[in-house]
């Protein structure tokens, strides 16, 4: 069992590990891309514990500057940029996001198609639709919640240049700390937080470069390069234990 306490033999990190780690290959992206993170526009859809830390450490990580966030009944924007923890203390005590001083009142799909560098959806399945594809043209699309984007969806957005990179690999993180509390089990040893966010930043670095460099050299998305080195590696191993 992992996502333990850290006194039950827990990994130190896991709590915001699958933002932290899509993160990591946010930036690698904006290095390939040529994007300067430092007060990049971010949209963050779904305001919850995920989308906060997305929102959190893409200010704190690299000074990006968070326009935009929203939660079930609506979104905030200001193009000064928001403060997270401000943020997530006032929803804490009013309920919602909305009414958030300074901040402008916008509705979900205004949000997704506003022009910013970085969107991040992290709430529902298919809120990138055939319907809204040609509105949402964000450089880098961050897909933190698990099939935000539709197949016909994701072909308008390649067509329209938008990098998008899959939730299979955006939320990899997550997993690969809690592949590293199994090792620390294992080891009888723990690692501090640091050790951890070393080691997911090497794995998550490793996985998106291996992803856009098989996309790349395939003509293929990251999504279906994403899942062709992930079955591929599968079948290798299934190969070399003579099961097929």
């Amino acid at each position: 069992m992992t996502g333990k306490p850290t006194s039950l033999g827990g990994s130190a990190g896991r709590f915001d590990a699958t933002a932290k780690g899509g993160l990591y290959a946010v930036r690698e992206a904006a290095k390939k891309l040529g994007i300067e993170l430092e007060d990049a526009k971010v949209a963050v859809q779904g305001f919850g514990n995920v989308g906060y830390h997305a929102a959190y450490l893409a200010k704190k990580l690299f000074g990006c500057r968070v326009v935009a966030v929203s939660d079930s009944k609506g979104a905030i924007y200001s193009g000064k940029g928001l403060d997270p923890e401000d943020v997530s203390g006032y929803k804490h005590s009013t309920g919602s996001v909305l009414g958030y001083p300074e901040a402008e009142n916008l509705s979900n799909k205004e949000l997704l198609e506003l022009d910013v560098d970085i969107l991040i959806p992290a709430a529902l399945e298919d809120v990138v639709s055939i319907e809204n594809a040609e509105k949402v043209r964000p450089k880098i699309l961050a897909e933190m919640a698990n099939g935000p984007t539709t197949r016909e969806a994701e072909e308008v957005l390649i067509s329209n240049g938008v990098h998008i990179i899959p939730d299979i690999l955006y939320n990899g993180g997550g997993v690969i700390v809690s592949y590293f509390e199994m090792v620390q089990n294992e080891s009888s040893i723990q690692w501090d937080e640091k050790e951890v966010e070393m080691r997911l930043e090497k794995k998550m670095k490793e996985a998106y470069h291996s992803v856009f460099d098989f996309a790349e050299k395939n003509n293929a998305g990251m999504r279906q390069a994403a899942y062709t080195l992930a079955v591929g590696r599968v079948v290798e191993a299934m190969q070399l234990r003579g099961w097929i």
